[in-house]
């Protein structure tokens, strides 16, 4: 009975966590939207400031609680100052692409984080990777590829900034990587306070006047945000992060939707053959990674990661 009642705790416990990663990428992709309602008739740097101060409705009774000691690390002081502003910036080209493009071209771009992820962590975090990992990888940026639509007519401006975006976006992640030991309410702050402050700087020249509903509706961006951040940091917590991972392309299903039913956006074929290329060559790169972290280390052969 105690072994059953184990098994039965053990499976909510993931549920729980699939349902919250579920939750946290349908209210980023509901964020994403929102963002590109508002850069319609706002700056970037408008919604940025705006967006920043929102986020610390939820931080600050966390800041309370923890006390805000708890927000200074010495753990590699000017990484995180540099990954801080790092984050101000990935934000700042995501909201600048959806002025060019619709949410799902941009999020094809952003799928192909896991890729530029494993590239980055082999030079800068020491991690091994293997002929089929790098067949994946080269694979995945045949995916970019198609989506940037290169050509004689030469490369959108939106699919630049979402290319950038995108790299913005991995290195963003290893450096989270590198930071292990910072709490996320440190990280998710520093962050926030250096958005506001690029946020304000942008918006110095580009302030425009706003109703009461779009401040609250920048303000609620904000909410959302961080929101979607403890959700999917919760889950991570309660599944592991190769049973989840797979999950977040439900984003690009949500940027489809999102994108048709307010926007009118529908993906053309080559946006689309270029998502599935490169969902597919990220989910491989997934499965290679749960490979090589279950199989003990002499019991692979060298090079087959």
């Amino acid at each position: 009975m105690a072994r059953i009642a184990e098994t039965l705790t053990l499976r909510n416990t993931l549920a729980a966590g699939i349902v919250l990663m579920l939750l946290g990428d349908f209210m980023f992709a509901l964020n994403d939207a929102l963002g590109k309602w508002l850069v319609v008739t706002f700056s970037v740097g408008q919604i940025l400031f705006v967006r920043s101060i929102g986020s610390f409705f939820v931080l600050a009774p966390m800041i309370a609680r923890n006390g805000p000691g708890k927000l200074f690390s010495r753990e590699r002081p000017v990484l995180q100052v540099l990954r801080a502003f790092i984050t101000a910036l990935e934000t700042s080209l995501f909201y600048a692409a959806v002025v060019y493009l619709p949410l799902a071209d941009v999020m094809s771009f952003y799928m192909a984080g896991p890729i530029y992820v494993a590239v980055l962590s082999h030079f800068f975090l020491g991690e091994h990777v293997g002929w089929r990992r790098w067949s994946a990888i080269l694979v995945g940026f045949v995916g970019v590829l198609i989506i940037l639509k290169p050509g004689s007519a030469g490369l959108g401006v939106g699919s630049l900034i979402a290319l950038a975006g995108s790299l913005a976006f991995a290195i963003l992640i290893v450096m989270t990587r590198m930071l292990r030991g910072v709490s996320d309410t440190s990280l998710v702050t520093w962050q926030t306070v250096a958005s506001l402050i690029a946020g304000g700087i942008m918006a110095v020249r580009a302030w425009a006047p706003a109703t009461a509903l779009d401040i609250g509706a920048m303000l609620l961006l904000g909410v959302v945000a961080c929101i979607a951040h403890l959700l999917i940091t919760r889950a991570l917590k309660l599944a592991p992060a190769s049973m989840l991972a797979p999950l977040h392309y439900t984003l690009l299903l949500w940027a489809a939707v999102f994108g048709l039913i307010f926007f009118g956006d529908v993906p053309g074929p080559r946006t689309l053959v270029g998502a599935v290329i490169v969902v597919l060559a990220g989910l491989f790169i997934f499965h290679r990674q749960k490979v090589v972290d279950t199989v003990p280390p002499e019991t692979v052969p060298k090079g087959v990661n």
